[in-house]
């Protein structure tokens, strides 16, 4: 039985995108509501920023600095070790230091309707960095959400259009393949489709899994390195592990009812980090423990995660 260590004790709101930092021995994540970006290291030391926007997910760069997509743009982030910039929020947890940063906006988005924010998103391995949009009010249920694309012709998308909650980005060990889901609870579907990596051009979408019946609804992914697609089952407080044929290998449960994203990393790349999300109803949080990020060993190895590197021709 598989057991799941608390890594980061603090209480995100919305905890996703986490990173492993192969570089520096580190987890990134975000908290979507607090507008906030996290670093931890293995040894528990944890850094955090907050940003002028909910930031939806973030990337690395070659040289550690931060790509991040948030509510109307997405922006590189020359990171601070220590101070205040205008983004500094008071929300930063005893234990832990806030840092500045300078901000450079790389691209800004149109949304076709207000309320609207980035999600999920994630490089691919030629260093594109791939992101979907969503309405922020669920209970909407408007499929206005896209999936995008930055690279060196800016921002460009949707390649693929009708999402709720665009999530679970992932691609094969290949390159050949990517990933994606719908976690709204009126899609509950992941897909896959080709994509050329020389020129950014996906294939058809095809259904890879249908979660309408199984546990949790289908939010934030990793591959491994064998090319098993992990993600987290939303509500059902497990996270699954399907085969390349989209057969359920395996699901392991975590100690809050509403992950959100995995991410596979450590100095073998055989930890299992997990998000989680602070759920309206806190009777559902049977053992205290939403918002926080969890980690456990698995005997499935990861991949390193490809850092944005095709920056809009036109900075």
């Amino acid at each position: 039985m598989t057991t799941f260590q608390t890594f980061s004790h603090q209480q995100d709101q919305v905890g996703e995108s986490p990173i492993w930092d192969a570089e520096g021995s580190c987890l990134w994540w975000v908290d979507i509501e607090a507008h906030a970006i996290h670093r931890q290291s293995l040894s528990q030391e944890r850094q955090s920023w907050y940003l002028p926007e909910r930031v939806g997910c973030i990337a690395l760069t070659a040289d550690r600095q931060v790509v991040a997509a948030m509510e109307t743009s997405i922006a590189l982030l020359r990171l601070k070790p220590e101070g205040a910039s205008e983004g500094t929020s008071n929300g930063a947890s005893v234990g832990a230091s806030v840092g500045a940063y300078e901000l450079q906006n790389l691209a800004h988005i149109q949304h076709p309707k207000p309320g609207m924010r980035f999600n999920d998103g994630r490089c691919d391995p030629s260093g594109r960095m791939w992101i979907g949009t969503m309405v922020m009010d669920m209970s909407l249920a408007d499929n206005s959400g896209g999936l995008y694309c930055l690279d060196e012709r800016g921002l460009t998308g949707p390649y693929v259009s009708n999402l709720y909650t665009p999530n679970g980005l992932a691609f094969s060990p290949d390159g050949k393949t990517m990933y994606f889901s719908d976690s709204h609870p009126k899609a509950q579907k992941i897909w896959r489709c080709s994509i050329d990596l020389v020129s950014g051009q996906l294939g058809d979408k095809s259904l890879f899994v249908d979660m309408t019946d199984l546990p949790g609804r289908p939010d934030g992914a990793a591959m491994d390195s064998e090319g098993n697609y992990w993600i987290c089952g939303n509500d059902a407080g497990q996270v699954h592990c399907f085969d390349v044929a989209g057969h359920c290998i395996t699901s392991l449960t975590v100690p809050f009812p509403k992950p959100a994203m995995c991410a596979l990393g450590g100095p073998h790349l055989q930890t299992l980090f997990v998000t989680s999300i602070v759920p309206a109803n806190k009777a559902l949080d049977t053992h205290g423990q939403s918002g926080q990020v969890v980690c456990a060993e698995v005997p499935h190895r990861g991949l390193p995660e490809p850092v944005f590197s095709r920056f809009p021709a036109t900075l």
